[in-house]
């Protein structure tokens, strides 16, 4: 497996993330499963894939990985650093994560869908269209997980998900979480939280806003 990263910093930070989400992980989806369906949201140069591949290979017995992006350089970068194994199955695709259901290659559910370091405060409406498109791609026994850099974005993103007709499980704050240089209000995955689909009808976008 390719190292995520050559930056120590971003290392350090990644393994303190994997600390959080694998025991949330592995109590979300206790039986071990022949396939498991993930799906990394504005992933960028998909550092965290190497986290996502160790917390979630455990609970398979072969894993489809899928990032997600619009910015074709670092999707390149993406899809250098990490290639398929005979046990996972990664792709790195060009799109608009608020239309995820027009990706035909994606399955029509998937069991996680993961926003690291989602950006509710640069376009709210924005964000809104992702995220309802990401619950509409969770499988009714799924989890969606963000992580968030402030304190007010959390609570902004959490009650817009919520409002979306998510069910909030877990929200906490990262007690590792390296602060930001000149940034003192920002740090690394400050904030992470856990949803999943309520039973009844879901809330879309227009009701939303």
């Amino acid at each position: 497996m390719p190292k995520p990263t050559n930056n120590a910093r971003t290392q350090t930070d990644l393994h303190i993330l994997e600390s959080l989400l694998a025991p949330i992980l592995q109590e979300s989806f206790p039986e071990h499963r022949d396939t498991f369906t993930a799906l990394n949201i504005a992933c960028g140069r998909a550092d965290e894939t190497g986290t996502l591949l160790r917390c979630l290979s455990p609970l398979c017995a072969h894993l489809h990985l899928t990032g997600v992006d619009i910015r074709d350089r670092e999707l390149s970068d993406a899809r250098r650093r990490w290639p398929s194994t005979p046990h996972a199955d990664i792709a790195f695709l060009k799109h608009d994560a608020s239309k995820l259901q027009l990706i035909r290659s994606l399955p029509a559910e998937v069991d996680l869908v993961l926003m690291r370091h989602q950006n509710f405060w640069n376009g709210a409406e924005t964000w809104i269209r992702i995220y309802d498109s990401a619950l509409q791609q969770l499988s009714p026994n799924g989890r969606l997980i963000i992580t968030s850099y402030f304190d007010r974005e959390h609570r902004q993103a959490v009650q817009a998900i919520s409002a979306l007709g998510a069910q909030l499980l877990h929200t906490f704050q990262n007690p590792r979480s390296r602060v930001i240089l000149k940034q003192p209000l920002k740090s690394v995955d400050r904030h992470i939280a856990v949803f999943m689909r309520r039973n009844e009808e879901q809330t879309h976008y227009q009701q939303v806003i």
